[in-house]
């Protein structure tokens, strides 16, 4: 007499399609998908990453502060209170140049081409850099990404293009075709400045956003259902 039970009775095609069929259905959310971040590039940024930016945008600010109003203004001291080039947002033409030349003598050329060399190489670069990896944390990939990582990449080229001119024009022969050139330079680093400050904004409301609406949905504060 055979001691198998019932369910052991069934046939082993029956039990194997049964499986199959298991196998072929995974678990499902409440909602009718797997659970995941909707947008990719918010799986791919750390826990942590915008507390890392907002430390490297606050030491930006800072490179700013100390470089455009802080050395810039007390360069002043070294000739005869005329600005320098670099802060003219609208640019300057050649009379401009070479009464800054004639009130400025080596040392204190010398000074602005140092300060160029650390303060106005460090700000462009990190202020480049941290904006860029904060479109890489928010942003997907695709073109929307690199039109964004674009504006600071150009930014930190004119910047450091802009202060290798602005040296040749204080130390060389006074060219009105350089002085233009340094002049639109100047013009365009400061446009692209705006730019970069405008990306950076962009980026971290995009991402509060995305987190503020996550966190809705998560704990249940959308709308009831009926």
């Amino acid at each position: 007499m055979s001691n198998k039970s019932p369910r052991s009775r069934r046939p082993k095609s029956h039990r194997t399609s049964a499986a199959k069929r298991h196998q072929g259905h995974p678990a499902r959310s409440g909602q009718g998908r797997p659970p995941g971040p909707a947008d990719p590039a918010e799986a791919q940024a750390p826990g942590n990453g915008n507390l890392i930016l907002l430390a490297g945008f606050a030491a930006s600010a800072l490179l700013f502060w100390y470089y455009h109003l802080l050395v810039l203004n007390q360069m002043a001291d070294l000739s005869l209170g005329i600005p320098m080039p670099d802060q003219l947002i609208g640019g300057y033409d050649a009379g401009y140049i070479d009464m800054l030349r004639l009130a400025m003598d080596e040392d204190a050329r010398g000074q602005l081409s140092y300060v160029h060399k650390t303060a106005g190489l460090l700000f462009p670069l990190f202020l480049a850099l941290v904006t860029m990896l904060a479109v890489n944390l928010h942003v997907a990939r695709g073109p929307l990404r690199w039109g964004l990582w674009s504006v600071p990449m150009a930014f930190a080229v004119v910047d450091l293009w802009e202060n290798a001119a602005i040296d040749a024009l204080l130390t060389g022969p006074l060219d009105p075709a350089s002085v233009a050139l340094a002049s639109f330079l100047t013009v365009t680093r400061w446009v692209l400045l705006l730019g970069t400050v405008a990306v950076a904004a962009f980026v971290l409301a995009r991402s509060f956003v995305a987190t503020f609406r996550r966190k809705w949905a998560g704990e249940g504060l959308s709308s009831p259902r009926v």
